[in-house]
């Protein structure tokens, strides 16, 4: 590995430590130009180097450059909180992002880098660096830390930190154990939403989220932000994440998330987080029962709005969805139709430098989080810091974080239901039948159409993220849901003389709700659970497809989404990249129940030739594993069709029920099969 790729993961290391600080068990000394000190240190610069470098195996050499006005950073204070729901902070990380990617080589953004470190607000530093990072072509392959090793108390009870820090003080490396996260550890069982603590409070989880806000930024170079379908996937990744927990809701007997439509009604559900904020060093605000929204005026956070302004935003947009088109800010109408529209609304919902009209459509997302994030000292009288809502890697731990994106769900949908039902010449592919479809656990005593689910304890090294603390891998151990290994058959018949070409698509959906009720189509398709999606060429006659649950369009590994259990010491090869964007692969399935919980497998083999894109990049094997929720890097979205087809619109009259659809084409098939909860827990090996 070369000095500069070292440079990098030196930066990302321990991240509120001064940069001098020797890295990696001590092996590695960044010498730094003296100028390029904070004013704390720069008057000890011999001092340091000869303490510190002297006996570091590694000497990385940073090389002064001329420095731009980086004044603008300062806005975002280094011992404060860095809020993305804020435009005006965002504007900052964009800004930051623009200056290192400007730099001419990777050399030089290393001392750029190196001089704003330890000099403005660590989260923000760490968010603008590992953009940067992942869309320059000469920094690509800098293996980017999880964001659970740079900060790992924003992801962990805060009682596990000082038991690591005397494990790995005290105890010598070879014989350190692993220290337990406990499962559930925010509210007691006469909680009812803590039975679903276990999925929103998950690591993976929350770590997708931030992971994906890394991939997709609100502000920076256009090139960057200006991705493909971005306003869309904004839309299908949330949709996905509502749908996804909805499930898991009835699997735990409990009803969908009520939608957050009424700002000026208490909101019943309580939160106590119990996790550092690290770079503040205190816990995020907790939100008691019936609490109420009112306003936020907070300048110094940039959020200040009131309901009034929250509800004039969503009845514009309300507005532009039922006429079919959005005012642009020159006044001209920009259609709202079946093919960009949902992109245009996406933009305008979140809020990015892509959105139109700001001054009209205004700030609904990112202020709505705010005001709730906010809504424990919205004047900051008591100078707290925003809670989990206000903060990517932590918004999903809130039940409210659901209600919300439910509400901004329906948005969405109304507009999908302006559209017309899909046309049978949009849906069939003629000479192609499915005659069967099953799905096993990869074993060979599983029973046909019942999967597994059950409790996995796995390990993490959060050595690289204590600051000042004990070198070495220092291990906890934590426990999350996770599912057997299973395949998908799926038969098919091509009668055509000629090989033909199809996507799969492949999608999951509870038959009944909490109650028992059987779901109606209509109300299913705002459950349908994505699984997976690929390309298959299909022969003449009986073809026969076996897919691995592993081989998701939708989900990466784990070892993607946690990264290296050796995370303190210097990696190999291996990388974050665009790649590790991902939904984590414990989570592909549903909990299920102990009983066994009932759902529809839905299978549909479309036309190729009717999905293709035409790109003039070729897809790489490496990248493209989880394209469903996350895109492919420098490439097209690789699907023509609408995110989610063919359930993101509504269907027709006839097709009541699943059943009923799928019966009406040949190249669609449904197969009712169960997700049982063992409750057992097993340790990866």
């Amino acid at each position: 590995m070369s000095d500069v790729e070292v440079g990098f993961l030196c930066l990302m290391t321990r991240p509120t430590e001064p940069l001098f600080y020797p890295k990696y068990n001590g092996e590695v000394f960044m010498d730094l130009p003296a100028e390029y000190l904070s004013s704390r240190y720069k008057v000890m610069a011999d001092s340091i180097k000869n303490r510190f470098g002297s006996i570091a195996k590694r000497q990385v050499v940073i090389k002064s450059i001329d420095l731009p006005d980086l004044s603008y950073a300062t806005l975002v204070p280094r011992h404060g909180d860095f809020n993305l729901f804020s435009t005006a902070q965002r504007k900052v990380a964009g800004q930051l992002v623009s200056d290192l990617i400007a730099q001419p080589d990777a050399e030089s953004m290393l001392s750029l880098a190196t001089y704003v470190r330890d000099r403005i607000n660590p989260t923000l530093f760490q968010y603008a660096l590992s953009i940067a990072l992942m869309h320059r072509q000469d920094t690509r392959n800098v293996p980017i830390p999880s964001f659970l090793e740079m900060f790992p108390a924003r992801f962990v009870d805060p009682m596990v930190i000082p038991q690591v820090r005397e494990e790995g003080f005290i105890v010598e490396q070879a014989a350190r154990v692993s220290i337990d996260i406990p499962i559930s550890f925010t509210a007691s069982d006469n909680e009812i939403e803590q039975r679903l603590a276990y999925w929103r409070e998950d690591i993976g989880l929350n770590l997708h989220h931030w992971h994906w806000h890394l991939v997709y930024p609100q502000e920076g170079p256009l090139e960057v932000v200006n991705k493909d379908r971005r306003g869309e996937l904004f839309y299908y990744m949330h949709r996905q994440v509502v749908a996804r927990y909805n499930v898991e809701r009835f699997s735990s007997l409990l009803p969908a998330a009520k939608p957050l439509l009424n700002l000026r009604e208490p909101i019943p559900e309580a939160y106590f987080p119990k996790i550092l904020n690290s770079t503040l060093n205190r816990t995020y605000p907790g939100r008691a029962a019936n609490q109420m929204i009112s306003h936020v005026n907070r300048p110094e956070d940039d959020a200040v709005s009131t309901i009034l302004e929250m509800e004039t935003s969503l009845s514009r947009i309300k507005e532009a969805i039922l006429s079919g088109f959005i005012l642009a800010d020159n006044g001209h109408r920009i259609l709202l139709d079946g093919r960009s529209g949902i992109d245009l609304l996406g933009n305008i919902v979140e809020n990015s430098l892509l959105s139109k009209n700001l001054a009209y459509y205004g700030n609904y997302h990112s202020l709505l989080h705010s005001m709730i994030g906010f809504m424990h000292d919205p004047d900051r009288v008591y100078l707290e810091g925003h809670a989990v809502m206000g903060d990517f890697p932590t918004a999903m731990r809130d039940p409210v974080f659901y209600r919300l994106h439910s509400q901004v769900d329906d948005v969405f949908d109304q507009h999908k239901q302006t559209l017309p039902a899909y046309k049978d010449n949009d849906l069939a592919f003629h000479g192609i039948t499915i005659t069967d479809v099953a799905v096993h656990v990869t074993n060979e005593k599983s029973i046909k159409n019942r999967l597994l689910t059950f409790w996995q304890r796995s390990q993490v090294d959060l050595g690289a993220g204590l600051d000042f603390g004990p070198h070495g891998n220092v291990i906890a151990t934590f426990t999350h849901i996770q599912h057997a290994p299973f395949a998908y058959q799926i038969m098919v018949f091509n009668e055509l003389n000629q090989q033909k070409t199809a996507t799969v698509r492949i999608f999951l959906a509870p038959i009944n709700d909490a109650k028992g009720d059987q779901f109606t189509l209509q109300d299913q398709r705002r459950f349908m659970i994505e699984m997976d999606k690929f390309v298959v060429k299909l022969h003449p006659g009986e073809n026969r497809i076996i897919r691995k649950s592993n081989q998701s369009s939708v989900t990466i590994p784990y070892e993607r989404t946690f990264r290296r259990v050796n995370a303190s010491t210097i990696p190999g090869t291996q990388s974050f990249r665009y790649c590790n964007c991902g939904w984590p692969d414990h989570m592909l399935l549903p909990k299920g129940s102990y009983n066994g919980q009932m759902f529809d497998l839905f299978v549909m083999l479309s036309n190729y030739n009717d999905d293709v894109v035409q790109t003039e990049t070729m897809h790489t094997d490496e990248c493209n594993d989880s394209h469903s929720y996350c895109g492919l890097q420098d490439q097209k979205y690789p699907d023509n069709r609408a995110m989610g087809f063919p359930f993101d619109r509504i269907p027709i009259p006839e097709d009541h029920m699943m059943r009923d659809f799928v019966t009406r084409f040949s190249n669609m098939e449904r197969a009712v099969m169960e997700i049982v909860f063992t409750n057992t827990v097993i340790s990866r090996t």
